[in-house]
């Protein structure tokens, strides 16, 4: 990590009232510091080259009549561009917003009709489903395309000519000064699991308190790396890979293509990698597929080398003294075995590695410990600008998702549900002063859905969200999403669960298998050598295997949690749709309309 001589008294950009004037604190102490770059350096731009960028931008946008206050739509790649549009557009005092890219042209419509957003930027590849929603979008004035090519239709711009468009007398300094600490600096419209989705307004306040709490977490150095690769319609690739870097001078890596990470890891190797738990878990089951492939007597001196490790991890976390003979062993396999597979991953360099957003199978958390990556649960929401509960380094309950973020405070409501407040919570969800009032009590305290615990050292654990916990038949409460995550790690055949049970009198589960350890699986075992999803299963030894880590899952549940039968889905579940929405979580109504023959099937007589 490069670093950057700052004067003492200069002003620091995590002390900034807005999101513009960090971009330019961060620029003027770091102007040759790499700000954002393409893999492979097709672009690379330092911070003063990017404020350049944004600054330009931000005239040619003012050119078509944007301001403060005023909406702007991206529905962007990870590129570059995302950067300098979303910067351009806080510049001025306007409120960028992102838009997932599996999103239909309907969905677009009902996004940027709540937002009333006047201008959008995108690129070709979404182009002709945001014309298809323009069509019913008479405040959408103006469509810009970050790639044009000349191709485009009449009244698409490309970005060049936007750019060109700009005044250059215009007075950016005055338009920034304009922004106030509590204009809204971006909206998040929430995945919508249970209804159309609403728009969390973040202030700058909001977002730069929630970004001054991780210097005391963790230090990031002016230059760390970071790759930017989820989705920007979420909070946490904002808050981890575009807010946070552009207030400690971090270097962004982007990465275009969700599905390459495992590639890009190694070529990147960043110092600090926040993902969700699907990305670990798929971690895990390709390193273990990999092992699976070894020869015996290799594989059996690593499954020795990891069981060791695991129990010194859990005597750490029992506070347990580790004997030393134990330690020895651990650390030469460090030297010899997990070393070089940190380096293989591309994990050899971090400083902190983050996980959050659904609920982590406590085993993965486990088996990443062992090899020595210090994996931390973490908890946010939408609503509090990805901020909340995080496990510090060195200091990883596993199980937990850690005790409050600086600036954050929590307790528990009477039933149960986890109470939040802090100046990172959100101002209120757009145009719904209602469903604020339901979320935000009259003390501040955020209503955050979710049933938890916390021990006496203020450590959290989240048991599910208070709207998705089974009642069965008997009136007993239980926890779909931990009943999955345990479902999960029993086998790696086990890519995704949806567990069924409320009303009824026992617990079923539809299980899609996992679409990189199955056919490497079944190929091991003799099966088939080009079998798919759909044909892996029908076949009677994946569902025996499957049954197998149903039976280890249900070994370790309660008895009334435990699945008594369950069905094995034909195919897979990808972000964005039926099943999952683009974050991964389950849309569980919709996966019971879809399946409900299926459902039905498992309790029939």
């Amino acid at each position: 990590m490069e670093g950057s001589t700052v004067a003492a008294d200069a002003p620091q950009a995590v002390d900034a009232a807005t999101l513009g004037e960090a971009l330019r604190r961060t620029a003027a102490a770091h102007p040759d510091l790499l700000a954002v770059r393409t893999l492979d350096d097709g672009v690379a731009l330092t911070w003063s080259q990017l404020r350049e960028r944004v600054d330009a931008l931000a005239r040619g946008l003012a050119g078509l009549g944007m301001g403060r206050g005023d909406t702007v739509a991206l529905m962007l790649t990870n590129r570059p561009e995302f950067h300098v549009a979303d910067l351009a557009a806080v510049t001025l005092g306007a409120t960028p917003f992102s838009i997932y890219l599996t999103s239909s042209p309907e969905q677009i419509e009902y996004v940027v009709g709540d937002a009333a957003a006047r201008v959008a930027v995108t690129e070709r590849a979404f182009l002709d489903r945001l014309l298809a929603a323009k069509e019913r979008l008479p405040l959408l004035e103006h469509v810009i395309v970050v790639d044009a090519d000349g191709s485009e239709p009449a009244g698409v711009a490309g970005l060049d000519a936007v750019v060109a468009g700009g005044d250059p007398g215009f007075d950016l300094d005055a338009a920034l000064a304009a922004v106030e600490p509590d204009d809204v600096a971006t909206l998040i419209y929430t995945s919508g699991t249970t209804g159309p989705p609403k728009g969390v307004e973040l202030a700058h306040r909001n977002i730069l308190a929630a970004v001054r709490c991780v210097q005391e977490i963790i230090q990031l150095d002016p230059g760390a790396r970071v790759i930017s690769w989820l989705p920007a319609a979420h909070i946490a690739e904002r808050a981890a890979h575009h807010y946070i870097p552009v207030v400690y001078a971090a270097t962004i890596t982007t990465s275009p293509d969700p599905r390459a990470i495992v590639q890009t890891l190694p070529q990147v190797r960043p110092n600090w990698f926040f993902a969700v738990p699907r990305v670990w878990e798929k971690l895990k089951a390709g390193l273990e597929a990999m092992l699976a492939a070894q020869p015996e007597e290799l594989r059996g001196r690593v499954e020795g080398a990891l069981e060791a490790a695991k129990q010194r991890v859990r005597l750490r976390q029992q506070g347990a003294e580790v004997p030393a003979e134990l330690e020895q062993a651990v650390a030469a396999a460090d030297d010899a075995i997990f070393s070089n597979l940190r380096a293989m991953l591309g994990l050899s360099e971090v400083v902190t590695v983050n996980v959050g957003a659904a609920p982590t199978p406590p085993e993965v958390i486990e088996f990443f410990h062992a090899l020595g990556i210090e994996l931390a649960e973490l908890w946010g929401m939408s609503e509090t600008c990805g901020a909340g509960t995080v496990n510090r380094p060195g200091a990883v309950r596993i199980g937990t998702v850690g005790p409050p973020a600086p600036g954050v405070e929590v307790r528990l409501a009477d039933d149960g549900e986890l109470l939040m407040r802090g100046g990172c919570v959100m101002k209120g969800y757009r145009g719904q002063p209602e469903k604020t009032a339901e979320t935000i009590d009259a003390d501040g305290w955020l209503h955050t859905g979710d049933v938890a615990e916390i021990d006496g050292d203020g450590y959290v654990r989240i048991v599910d969200r208070k709207k998705e916990l089974i009642i069965n038949a008997a009136g007993k409460n239980m926890s779909p999403a931990n009943i999955e995550a345990t479902l999960k790690s029993a086998s790696p055949l086990i890519g995704q669960a949806c567990v069924i049970g409320d009303g009824r009198a026992f617990n079923t589960a539809l299980i899609v298998l996992d679409s990189d350890f199955a056919p490497t699986w079944a190929r091991q075992q003799g099966i088939a050598e080009e079998a798919d999803l759909a044909a892996l299963a029908a076949d009677e030894r994946v569902l025996a295997a499957v049954q197998a880590g149903v039976d280890a899952a249900n070994a370790r549940l309660s008895r009334v949690e435990q699945i008594k039968r369950f069905t094995v889905v034909r195919g897979d579940w990808l972000p964005g749709g039926d099943e999952l929405t683009p974050t991964m979580k389950l849309k569980r109504r919709p996966i019971g309309d879809k399946y409900a023959d299926a459902i039905e099937e498992m309790y029939a007589g």
